[in-house]
């Protein structure tokens, strides 16, 4: 695959590390050409010194021919935007780091669909750390061609679970309403804008994701 960068951070730098050992394609973007020349003699992938939030700059990596933009800059205003150029040049897939929590539901509405929010990710390992709760890879139960989808629930999915019209290897599991984690049964009903987790074929997330393109994340 060819995945592109915006902001040169810890968390780029890793990744890259190991995507490179994966045989992916990596370029990296970031405004700091001293960053740039310091990296490029360490890490076997491809550099670009610029702003990845002007268009000039964003064409330079051929988007179309793209698998990913992750935009993980420092600035969320600057991931935000980036993000729109990129959908709008073609990426296949646009990926939005915030830090401020109070944007994730306005990145919902203007169709940023894969929003990461590392805070909420790290607090979240700190609970299960004080609590003495086990943190469980994903993969351990994903196998195969399992896969897991969310999305926010719109006018249109409101009322009774059994109503959404799911293909038959597909079910909802579980769900979030202000913040609070809910199991789902044939008698739930689903309110506007309640995260609803999907557990389903692989074969099917293509449907899917096009169902809820504006909404949705995939995860496994």
């Amino acid at each position: 695959m060819r995945i592109v960068f915006s902001g040169a951070g810890p968390a780029t730098i890793l990744a890259t590390g190991l995507l490179i050992k994966k045989n992916h394609e990596v370029i990296i973007i970031d405004t700091s050409k001293e960053k740039i020349d310091t990296l490029s003699e360490k890490m076997d992938c491809s550099f670009l010194h610029g702003d990845a939030s002007k268009p000039a700059i964003l064409k330079e990596v051929n988007p179309k021919n793209c698998d990913f933009l992750f935009c993980l800059t420092d600035c969320d205003e600057v991931n935000i935007i980036t993000s729109l150029l990129g959908r709008s040049l073609g990426f296949k897939r646009v990926v939005t780091s915030i830090e401020n929590t109070e944007l994730e539901e306005m990145c919902r509405e203007i169709g940023l669909k894969d929003v990461v929010i590392p805070a909420r990710s790290i607090s979240r390992h700190i609970e299960n750390m004080v609590e003495e709760l086990e943190d469980i890879e994903l993969s351990n139960f994903l196998k195969g061609e399992a896969r897991l989808l969310s999305f926010i629930a719109g006018n249109e999915e409101a009322g009774a679970v059994s109503e959404l019209d799911l293909p038959e290897d597909a079910k909802c599991i579980y769900y979030y309403r202000d913040e609070k984690f809910y199991l789902m049964d044939e008698q739930t009903r689903i309110k506007k804008g309640d995260e609803i987790v999907v557990v389903t074929h692989v074969d099917n997330l293509s449907e899917l994701n096009k169902r809820w393109d504006s909404t949705q994340t995939n995860g496994g």
